[in-house]
């Protein structure tokens, strides 16, 4: 992990980007900490520059709360190697949203299971940079994102306490069996209106869910219009867990 460059803002938060081997990110923290602070690892759909204002926005919320935070770009966005695979089941998928056709599972394959499969690892690559920080700490809890790579996450990274989920992303068919190995305490939020997003597959997700402690919010609205309260609520879910 190689620090390029921080900032502080008025609130006490340090913000300092960093690379991992090709892998850009951002790390927030407490400006100064008495003790290593637990870790909130914050997903997001990718392209850290076009999403930086909410990811900042969600930061400093988890560091007021007593956390430090940190994101990583996803595998194909931003300044990162495109890959060929997923730019065509992008396409795929965009002439079907605006024909207003069914997705068929197999764009969603195409699209979500390599990214998946390549972003959990770097994921993980960067959990074990950051928790060498003698600023951050476990336990770890990871929120938002791509629900596929939260619930792969999930499984396969015991660090992981506890996990905040948003039901606004395809679903692969696959994705169900895995669910039902999830075991930590999870909250997950649903848009009823998402235009996205198959209701009912994310009804049917959050049942497979094998944890015992699971939470579901449903609000009225579309994709973006998550109210703020559930940030609110959503912090109080890792107070829970993580401290």
């Amino acid at each position: 992990m190689r620090f390029t460059s921080e900032q502080r803002f008025d609130d006490g938060v340090l913000e300092r980007e960093f690379t991992l081997g090709e892998i850009p990110g951002i790390l927030w923290t407490p400006a100064s900490a008495s003790a290593p602070a637990p870790l909130i690892l914050i997903g997001h759909p990718g392209g850290l520059h076009r999403m930086r204002p909410r990811l900042v926005a969600r930061a400093r919320h988890s560091v007021a709360d007593g956390f430090t935070a940190a994101t990583i770009e996803l595998p194909g966005s931003g300044d990162r190697p495109r890959s060929a695979i997923a730019e065509q089941a992008r396409a795929d998928l965009r002439r079907a949203l605006e024909a207003g056709e069914p997705v068929e599972e197999e764009i969603v394959d195409r699209l979500v299971l390599p990214l998946a499969e390549k972003a959990v690892p770097e994921w993980q690559a960067a959990l074990d940079a950051l928790l060498s920080l003698p600023e951050v700490g476990g336990p770890v809890g990871y929120s938002g994102g791509l629900i596929a790579i939260g619930v792969r996450l999930a499984i396969v990274e015991p660090r992981i306490a506890a996990a905040v989920l948003f039901a606004g992303s395809f679903v692969p068919r696959t994705l169900f069996d895995e669910a039902r190995q999830v075991t930590i305490p999870l909250h997950v939020l649903l848009q009823w209106d998402d235009e996205a997003n198959d209701r009912q597959a994310a009804l049917d997700l959050f049942d497979a869910f094998g944890t015992k402690e699971k939470t579901l919010h449903a609000n009225m609205g579309g994709h973006t219009g998550v109210p703020q309260f559930e940030g609110d609520a959503a912090a109080r879910f890792f107070t829970r867990h993580l401290r």
